[in-house]
């Protein structure tokens, strides 16, 4: 059986960071801020198993520094169409009627639209016909303590024929993702790095391939790395006007997870 010890971050620590965010939402230099911290967990798994145990759409593993399982889809080009997946909002699926608790709840609904209309405004520098094809629909996942529900949306816009000649900036124009930073990006990526006080490195960057005719890339959540001898899981979560303490610290925690079923 897999199981992981976790020490998460601490209170005081936590609580120190939110509310220098809340404050610069009311100042308004922000109203969505990805708030994010590593966590030390123990386990006698390594990197490298948990790599191969982990259920994820999109994984990524460099030897004995870094694991990544990633739910989250940056961007996908298929077929000359760019399609991106912003997720936001998650919840305990044994929460009694989980689901429609999360689907109305207002903060998770507010902070999943903002994130929306940000990716439709970058995909919208590159690609025409932008359009939210799939919005606020629930995934489940299994993971090695419980079961989550995580929702995401789905944006298309229709790339130029030369769009193969442009990929970086493309790329580059989407960067960095939404959902990991907040809104309005620039102001807000400055106040995450006043209020988490280290740098991400690889964590909430993105990682993907490209063929030569379509292209798979996602964001590295769900991070786990190897630091002195130490493996610290980062996580974290949309902060707005209408969240509570102790619900964003929960959900910080309810993110540790291996999805290993």
């Amino acid at each position: 059986m897999f199981t992981i010890e976790i020490d998460p971050v601490s209170r005081k620590k936590y609580s120190k960071a939110y509310d220098r965010v809340i404050d610069e939402i009311h100042k308004g230099n922000t109203f969505l801020l990805n708030l994010t911290f590593p966590s030390e967990i123990k386990t006698d798994t390594s990197l490298k198993d948990i790599f191969h145990l982990a259920k994820a759409p999109y994984k990524l593993y460099s030897e004995d520094k870094f694991v990544v399982y990633s739910p989250e889809c940056f961007v996908k080009i298929k077929d000359g169409y760019v399609y991106s997946y912003p997720m936001k909002g998650t919840i305990d699926a044994n929460v009694p009627d989980a689901e429609n608790l999360l689907e109305k709840n207002q903060k998770e609904i507010n902070e999943h639209n903002t994130i929306v209309d940000l990716i439709r405004n970058d995909l919208s520098k590159k690609a025409k016909e932008v359009t939210v094809t799939r919005f606020r629909y629930l995934d489940k996942i299994k993971t090695q303590k419980n079961e989550i529900f995580h929702t995401s949306s789905e944006i298309r816009g229709k790339l130029p024929e030369n769009w193969k000649e442009n990929i970086g900036d493309i790329l580059m124009d989407m960067l960095p993702a939404g959902s990991i930073c907040g809104a309005p990006k620039e102001k807000t990526v400055d106040i995450i790095q006043q209020v988490e006080g280290q740098e991400r490195g690889y964590y909430t960057g993105v990682f993907g391939y490209f063929d030569g005719e379509n292209l798979e890339s996602a964001i590295s959540i769900r991070y786990l790395e190897k630091k002195e001898d130490k493996l610290w899981y980062r996580s974290g979560g949309g902060i707005t006007f209408l969240s509570a303490e102790e619900e964003e610290y929960k959900e910080l925690i309810e993110k540790i997870y291996v999805p290993v079923v």
